[in-house]
C-alpha cells in the first residue's frame, strides 16, 4: 500500500514526497514570461487529485507516458494560491508489481450488496406491473447489473467513486419517494422508473480503471441518447409493452438535465419528468456541496471560511452547520469576481 495519499497533502506540506499514482492528465505549457515549456500534469489516487509541475528535464517522460497510466512521482509538496500541488523533480512509468489497484479508484462508503437489495426491494413493491418488469428486465440482465452496481455516477462531479451510480439513484429513489405523496399529479411508480433508469447510460458512457472517463461511446453519443437506446430495446423485447408507457419514461430521460442547455433535448413536460429533474439535481448539488466541504477540510480551511469557487455551481459554498458548531466568525473571503476569474476560461459542465 502506499504510504502517501493525496488527502495526506496538509501533513506534507514543504516537504519532499515519493509516491505512486494515477496520471489523469498530461499538457506542455508555455511559461508565461517565456524562455519554453513546462509539463503540467494531474496525480490522482482514491482520496482525490493535485497537480503537479514539472519545469526541467521532462523529455523522458513525455515519451513514456500517458494518461491513465499508473506513475511514481518525486517531489515537494507545496501551496499555491491555497491550494496544495506538488513541485515534480522525476516521475517515471510504474510497473504493475509496484501497484496495487484498491489505492487507486475511491469506493462508496455504503455496502453495494444491502443498497442492490434495497433498490430491487422498492421495485418490488411496484403496484404497475408493466413498469415493474421494465426495470426488472434491466435490474436481471448480467451484463447491465454488473456495471450499474461499481459504475461512477461521474467522471469529477458528483458520486464520482466506485458505486457512486447506485449510491446516487439509491438516494434519488428514497426522495421521490418522500416527496411523491406532497403531489397527487405524479404516480409514484413511474417516478421511481425515471429515477432508476434516467442515468442507466453511464454504465456504457463512463470507463472505470485506473481511473475515470468517457468512453468512445459516451463522448459520440452521451449518457442520455444511450439510455433512449437501451428503453428501446427492453421495451421491444417485453411485447407487449404498453406504449404510452414506453413515451412516457422515455421523456424523463429525454428531459432530466432539465434544460437544452445542460444536455437535454427535451424539456421537462410531465408531472414526473419536472419533479425527477428538480430531485435529480437537488441530489446532485449536495454532493457537489458535500465534496466541496471535504475538500475544504483537506486544505486546512476553518470553519468560517467559504470553500474555493466550485464552478459546477458557478459559487463558492460555506458550511453553515460546521459554522455554527465551531461558534466562529466569518472571515471575508477573497471577492467573488476574482475566484470566479480563475474560471472564465471553462465552462461549467453537466454530469
Amino acid at each position: 500500500m502506499k504510504d502517501f495519499f493525496i488527502a495526506d497533502a496538509p501533513r506534507f506540506e514543504n516537504s519532499a514526497v515519493t509516491s505512486y499514482f494515477v496520471l489523469s492528465s498530461m499538457q506542455l505549457r508555455e511559461r508565461r514570461q517565456g524562455g519554453g515549456q513546462f509539463l503540467s500534469v494531474t496525480l490522482t489516487d482514491k482520496t482525490g487529485s493535485l497537480p503537479g509541475i514539472m519545469w526541467d528535464e521532462f523529455a523522458d517522460s513525455i515519451g513514456a507516458l500517458s494518461e491513465g497510466c499508473y506513475v511514481k512521482a518525486q517531489g515537494q509538496v507545496t501551496r499555491y494560491q491555497g491550494k496544495f500541488q506538488m513541485g515534480l523533480q522525476k516521475l517515471r512509468h510504474a510497473a504493475e508489481s509496484e501497484i496495487d489497484p484498491a489505492d487507486y479508484l475511491p469506493v462508496t462508503h455504503f455496502d453495494i450488496d444491502q443498497m442492490w437489495e434495497e433498490l430491487r426491494g422498492y421495485v418490488s413493491g411496484f403496484a404497475n406491473l408493466d413498469l415493474q418488469r421494465l426495470v426488472f428486465a434491466f435490474l436481471d440482465d448480467p451484463e447491465i447489473a454488473a456495471a450499474y452496481r461499481v459504475a461512477p455516477a461521474a467522471k469529477v462531479l458528483h458520486h464520482a467513486w466506485i458505486g457512486g451510480l447506485l449510491e446516487h439513484v439509491l438516494t434519488l429513489v428514497r426522495v421521490c419517494l418522500a416527496t411523491a405523496p406532497f403531489y397527487p399529479e405524479v404516480d409514484p411508480d413511474l417516478l421511481v422508473t425515471g429515477a432508476i433508469l434516467h442515468d442507466i447510460g453511464k454504465t456504457r458512457e463512463l470507463y472505470w480503471k485506473s481511473s475515470f472517463g468517457y468512453t468512445l461511446e459516451g463522448q459520440l453519443i452521451g449518457h442520455i441518447s444511450i439510455a433512449q437506446g437501451m428503453l428501446i430495446e427492453k421495451a421491444g423485447q417485453l411485447q407487449p409493452f404498453p406504449e404510452k408507457l414506453r413515451i412516457l419514461v422515455e421523456h424523463m430521460i429525454l428531459s432530466h438535465h432539465g434544460k437544452y442547455e445542460y444536455g437535454s433535448p427535451k424539456l421537462p413536460m410531465t408531472p414526473e419528468a419536472l419533479l425527477l429533474n428538480t430531485l435529480d439535481d437537488l441530489e446532485a448539488k449536495m454532493q457537489t456541496l458535500r465534496n466541496a466541504f471535504a475538500a475544504a477540510e483537506a486544505q486546512g480551511k476553518g470553519a468560517a471560511e467559504t470553500t474555493e469557487w466550485v464552478r459546477s455551481m458557478e459559487r463558492p459554498l460555506f458550511n453553515s452547520k460546521a459554522y455554527l458548531k465551531a461558534g466562529a466568525e466569518v472571515v471575508a473571503p477573497e471577492p467573488i469576481e476574482e475566484q470566479q476569474a480563475l474560471f472564465s476560461e471553462i465552462e461549467p459542465t453537466v454530469d
